[in-house]
């Protein structure tokens, strides 16, 4: 516990110490672009397109670099006016607009790429994304190295991002920030509009399609957006770890909700989650994690109070933790609960089946208890649970039903039964058959599916067997 609480101790304290506007600004800009990713990564997640995404994040490349190139063109070539007293906010303003036009336009040439070479090439959409993917993308980098020592685009700063530097100075908004932000209210402007039609598309293009809403528009759409928000954030993450806020917030929500409304939201959130839980990370792991070698000959020198590491990298990796978490502790699909599901369903089952032994015992020889050996922890519980509802007693190895589990046994084993008298009229099944299929099925027949069954039947008296259907 001692060590716990230093570790918190050095985290906050930390935090505290180092925390400064700039800080601040990194994390409000990162959240912007993660939310911002967030909004149509939710909607490729749920068409199934979680790979388009990541082809687009590079697929963009040579969208956003023959943009670049062009604008400059354009200034040398008189065709760009600036103002005197800033030359560059002109220039910067033209770029940014003709950067998101390529991006835009390569996303659906993308899209289009794609299908036209799955349907002309006869292979799978994948397969033919894997090449446009790789294609262009490699032109990008190669346009990049061609056009670097002309026009200074730095590699590390388009691939890696570049959010430790955002900020300019005080008192001023990153522009960074002002283009995530433009670009998330554009994206809930745009879904709060076409709810219906993206959701409807989503889930069902064909009808969509009989109900005069052109899924293949949509389609191409959703690719043009994606790409230009992948464009307003490379300026923060950068365009490889992009698609972490495009695809992981997204991922982790729908493991969390299948409601679409609840599922952008929560989206959302997590990627603002992880750009300010990644930034904290980036300034206080590293520190706590090499402390303990601080004797050694690589860090002689080094204050470890001054390491730290990349936001952009931290935040995809918190934006993965959440995602693992998600997966095992989400209340619907996480895999611990269910897997706790699964054993609380498998002891009612072996309590049930322990009642309905002990029931068809008392019907038999009435006098003599059976002897139950607890074979499996499963059994065990079993048993434990009977006890705990006081619905058997006596020793482990011989219980004895109560009269509230031999009430609790009725309804089993009328349901068993009934099922059984079902099962033979209506299907021409084995009477050697009939039982095994009513053990299955006894567990989950509810008391008005029983009444159903017996006045299916006109209320029978006895089973297949001859053996008496009890009453509730």
């Amino acid at each position: 516990m001692l060590a716990v609480t230093d570790i918190l101790t050095f985290v906050f304290s930390s935090l505290i110490d180092d925390w400064f506007e700039l800080d601040t600004w990194i994390v409000i800009t990162a959240a912007l672009a993660a939310m911002a990713c967030a909004i149509p990564g939710s909607f490729l997640v749920l068409r199934r397109q979680s790979m388009m995404g990541d082809a687009l994040t590079h697929t963009v490349l040579p969208g956003i670099v023959a943009a670049f190139l062009l604008s400059h063109y354009l200034k040398s070539a008189g065709w760009i006016a600036t103002d005197p007293s800033d030359p560059h906010q002109a220039f910067d303003a033209t770029s940014y607009t003709f950067m998101f036009a390529g991006a835009m336009l390569t996303g659906v040439l993308t899209a289009v790429l794609t299908e036209w070479i799955s349907r002309q090439g006869r292979v799978e959409n994948s397969a033919a994304l894997g090449v446009v993917y790789t294609s262009l993308f490699a032109v990008g980098l190669l346009t990049i190295r061609l056009a670097a020592d002309n026009v200074h685009i730095d590699p590390d700063c388009v691939l890696y991002g570049n959010l430790e530097s955002v900020w300019t100075g005080p008192g001023e908004i990153p522009r960074a920030a002002w283009v995530s932000g433009g670009t998330l209210l554009f994206n809930v402007i745009l879904v709060t509009c076409f709810f219906k039609e993206l959701r409807i598309s989503t889930f069902d293009p064909a009808l969509a399609t009989s109900l005069g809403i052109n899924a293949t528009l949509i389609h191409y759409a959703l690719m043009a957006v994606t790409a230009a928000t992948a464009v307003a954030a490379f300026e923060s993450v950068g365009n490889i770890l992009v698609i972490a806020m495009l695809i992981v917030p997204a991922a982790t929500a729908h493991l969390l909700t299948d409601r679409l409304w609840l599922m952008l939201v929560l989206a959302a959130l997590i990627g603002a989650a992880s750009a300010a839980i990644g930034h904290a990370m980036a300034l206080v792991l590293p520190p706590l994690l090499l402390a303990p070698f601080a004797d050694q000959p690589l860090l002689s020198g080094v204050p470890i109070d001054s390491l730290d590491a990349s936001t952009s990298g931290m935040m995809a990796a918190t934006a993965g933790g959440i995602f693992i978490l998600a997966l095992l502790l989400g209340p619907r699909h996480g895999i611990v609960l269910r897997m706790i599901y699964r054993l609380r369903l498998a002891i009612r089952i072996a309590a049930e089946d322990l009642l309905g032994t002990l029931y068809r015992q008392d019907e038999t020889s009435p006098r003599t208890g059976p002897t139950v050996d607890h074979k499996s922890l499963v059994q065990r519980f079993a048993t434990w649970r009977l006890r705990r509802h006081q619905l058997v007693t006596g020793s482990s190895g011989h219980p004895v039903l109560t009269e509230a589990g031999r009430h609790a046994a009725r309804k089993l084993i009328r349901a068993h039964r009934l099922w059984e008298s079902y099962m033979d009229r209506h299907f021409d099944v084995p009477a050697d058959h009939l039982h095994e299929t009513a053990h299955r099925v006894e567990h989950y027949l509810d008391p008005e599916l029983r009444d159903q069954l017996a006045h299916e039947l006109d209320t029978p008296g006895t089973d297949p067997h001859g053996r008496e259907i009890p009453d509730d």
